[in-house]
């Protein structure tokens, strides 16, 4: 006999749950037939005749039982699935098909559901959960990110130059230890400026959400520079200004903008006057960098 995978046992185990709830996602633990006291394949007409007899016994205006007024409520949710042919539908492929029951349990939610719910406001709704994890998650990587820094000795020492350059060394002189005051220490992190590479400190205009409101305005200005782009450096020929020039090269090189912030001015002055959107001058310097990797070896 073929032995039995974890893997299959799991997912029969699986199945063997969600069965039952296939069949309740209608009308619970009942058939939604049976309570209107009707055979599957009653037309409309005795549906209803079924329904209107059973409301006017249990209604609870008529019949104060809790009992009958518990059963009132569940033969109106059957009639409001049986009396419509394509809820109807749905509910005899759940029966017949339990084993779907992420399809059963996705038809049902869209029929009762789905057009009740304004699609713009779906559309909010999940930009505004999206954007919170996504700002929950940069606030989480760039306070680990800083936490790490704080602990290195480049970091320390930085603290500590500018609270000599603050007070001079007097304060230092007077503690008569290596041990920086706390409150210093807090005052002073708030005046040093943590440039970490790849992390990018958390922003609102980042998120999803904004950018999909700001959408026209990014648009518009993508629009307007391209043509200002073209008019200057396309038509009238003029020579590239600093920041364009950087831009170019930097999307030269694939660069990302956090890290070319990071390189230092005499660099970046080095790499732009080289010119390296042309192609000419990119293979030359490619072939540089290469020979300068192979002596350092």
């Amino acid at each position: 006999m073929a032995a039995v995978s974890p893997h299959s046992i799991v997912l029969l185990l699986l199945v063997a749950l969600l069965l039952p709830a296939s069949n309740a996602i209608y009308c619970d633990e009942d058939d939604c037939y049976d309570l209107l006291g009707v055979k599957q394949d009653a037309n409309a007409s005795e549906i209803k005749k079924a329904y209107y007899k059973l409301s006017l016994k249990h209604h609870p205006d008529k019949n104060p039982d809790p009992e009958s007024k518990k059963l009132f409520v569940k033969v109106a949710n059957a009639y409001e699935i049986l009396k419509d042919e394509t809820t109807r539908e749905q509910y005899d492929y759940a029966v017949a098909h339990p084993e779907e029951f992420f399809y059963n349990t996705a038809q049902y939610y869209r029929a009762y559901y789905g057009y009740k719910t304004d699609p713009r406001a779906v559309l909010i709704g999940l930009l505004l959960i999206v954007s919170a994890f996504q700002y929950i998650n940069q606030l989480t990587t760039y306070s680990q990110a800083i936490e790490s820094v704080k602990q290195t000795p480049a970091y320390r020492n930085r603290l500590k130059a500018l609270e000599f350059e603050r007070t001079g060394g007097i304060a230092s002189k007077k503690k008569g230890h290596k041990q920086m005051d706390k409150n210093v220490e807090n005052e002073l992190r708030g005046e040093v400026d943590l440039q970490i590479q790849g992390v990018k400190k958390p922003s609102v205009w980042n998120l999803y959400g904004v950018q999909f409101i700001l959408l026209p305005y990014i648009i518009g200005k993508l629009l307007i520079w391209q043509i200002c782009w073209v008019w200057r450096y396309r038509v009238k020929k003029l020579p590239y200004a600093w920041e364009d020039a950087c831009y170019l090269t930097r999307t030269s090189l694939r660069i990302p903008d956090n890290t070319w912030q990071n390189i230092d001015e005499f660099t970046k002055e080095d790499l732009v006057m080289k010119r390296l959107w042309e192609k000419a001058n990119m293979e030359r310097h490619m072939a540089e960098a290469r020979k300068g990797s192979r002596r350092r070896r």
